[in-house]
């Protein structure tokens, strides 16, 4: 018999506290534990509060004790993101302008998971206003890759990314607008989810016909992300864009036979952006053992040429329309490269944004026909490989200037823009051992699916590097 850890599976350990081989005190010890010697040096935890996570923890081991019906996640430690505010919970969304704000109400996804039955124990570490693709800010510091720690863990749900991987809690929620739910997974060698627009639904919403931005789940297996998936989908009467498929119907995903798949795979979707050849290397030959596996793999990619001034344009638009009146009121408070965001989007008229919309449109239409002939596009999820900590960006990918910091991000962003489900599954890792994860991508509404495929990559992964 296995003997339960902090890094034995989410599903192991729900399964342990049903069965009453653990109870959710005990549960709640070792991750406090882990945490205590990890987090100090990797600061991926933040606004931490252990008198009121074994407080949890006693009420999750009455429920159980009890005999009553208990959620998929019951008793499991659960760490929040800091942009998703949490009822009498410090948020600050890692800004110094809401170093102190404690919201007086649950957003959906968290809602979600609390009903579910995780036991709070804090925050995950954030970039300023979820700002960039590395967790860093003047309130908490920086979040650093447990791999390497001189090397970023990514962002912006870098902190989520870094916890899962070193331990401390059993499974993430984050949210991804250019790649902040893939990237920091790649980086620090976790599964991340972006789920098809609606499949994970939010509120309350500044505005929510906005929809570069989505949630969803991060885990140490596909499976795990499933079981937390199937917490967070589902529709809600409070977001009329959610999709209507039920929560459960994801929960338990069968990897999908690799024969006969039909895979499409692009190194850097017909030189719409450099890739360092390490992540390069690392996508061929994922592609090679699809290949050796019975898939029927060729190089393809969708013509995604809108993607790049659609994306940069919604975002502009979204972080001005959100944070202009923020910038104005605390221009000393607000990062340089978050106030040149947030100014991109003065010049924009209704005619750019109107064209921006119409754009997406396009790339959903070749998504959709691109589909037809394939089953699964299969691309890098980074440009990189994590890259040192005290960096904010890379400058360069093989000798290729980066003129500003979204530009190495462009392997996550143009994906985004297409409403596709996009997963990253660890894949191999560098000749210094980071970690490189491969980006699989489904048509719109196919999330099951992409767990099934990407559980068939996960195992031919393991076996590769094992």
């Amino acid at each position: 018999m296995t003997v339960l850890s902090v890094d034995s599976p989410a599903r192991d350990q729900v399964a342990a506290l049903r069965s009453r081989a653990v109870s959710a005190r005990e549960l709640l010890d070792l991750h406090l534990d882990r945490i205590a010697e990890r987090n100090p040096h990797l600061n991926a935890l933040v606004s931490v509060d252990e008198e009121r996570a074994r407080a949890g923890a006693a009420a999750a081991d009455e429920a159980v004790a009890g005999g009553g019906e208990v959620g998929p996640l019951h008793g499991l430690p659960f760490a929040f993101k800091d942009t998703h505010e949490v009822a009498g919970w410090r948020t600050t969304y890692g800004s110094p302008i809401f170093a102190d704000h404690v919201p007086d109400r649950d957003e959906l996804i968290v809602e979600r998971i609390r009903a579910a039955g995780a036991v709070t124990i804090g925050r995950t570490n954030v970039p300023e206003l979820a700002a960039g693709s590395h967790t860093f800010n003047r309130i908490f510091g920086t979040t650093l890759n447990p791999v390497d720690p001189s090397r970023t863990a990514g962002g912006s749900s870098g902190g989520a990314a870094c916890a899962l991987a070193a331990g401390m809690v059993p499974l993430a929620e984050g949210s991804d607008m250019g790649g902040s739910l893939r990237n920091p997974a790649s980086f620090c060698g976790v599964v991340g989810l972006r789920p098809s627009l609606g499949r994970v639904p939010a509120w309350p919403q500044a505005n929510q016909w906005e929809t570069t931005s989505v949630g969803g789940p991060m885990a140490r297996d596909v499976r795990d992300l499933a079981l937390l998936l199937s917490v967070l989908a589902g529709p809600d009467p409070r977001a009329p864009l959610a999709l209507g498929d039920p929560g459960s119907a994801f929960a338990n995903p069968a990897a999908a036979p690799l024969a006969g798949l039909r895979v499409a795979l692009t190194v850097d979707v017909d030189g719409a952006f450099e890739v360092d050849h390490e992540v390069a290397g690392v996508v061929e030959a994922a592609g090679r053992r699809l290949a050796a596996a019975g898939a029927r793999v060729r190089a393809a990619a969708p013509d995604l040429g809108l993607a790049d001034e659609t994306f940069r344009t919604l975002r502009a638009w979204h972080f001005q329309a959100r944070y202009a009146d923020l910038l104005a009121a605390h221009p000393d408070q607000v990062k340089p490269a978050l106030a040149d965001n947030i100014r991109a989007g003065e010049p924009l008229t209704g005619a750019d944004v109107a064209r921006a919309y119409e754009q997406r449109t396009a790339l959903s239409e070749t998504m959709r026909i691109f589909f037809e002939d394939h089953d699964v596009l299969l691309l890098p999820v980074s440009q990189v490989p994590p890259f040192p900590a005290d960096q904010e960006f890379p400058t360069e990918i093989n000798g290729r200037p980066m003129e500003t910091y979204l530009d190495w991000m462009r392997s996550a962003y143009l994906i985004t823009v297409t409403g596709c489900p996009a997963i990253s599954v660890p894949a191999g890792t560098t000749r210094d051992g980071l970690p490189v994860g491969v980006q699989l991508v489904a048509p719109h509404g196919a999330d099951l699916r992409l767990l099934e495929v990407a559980l068939a990559v996960e195992e031919l992964a393991f076996e590769g590097m094992g």
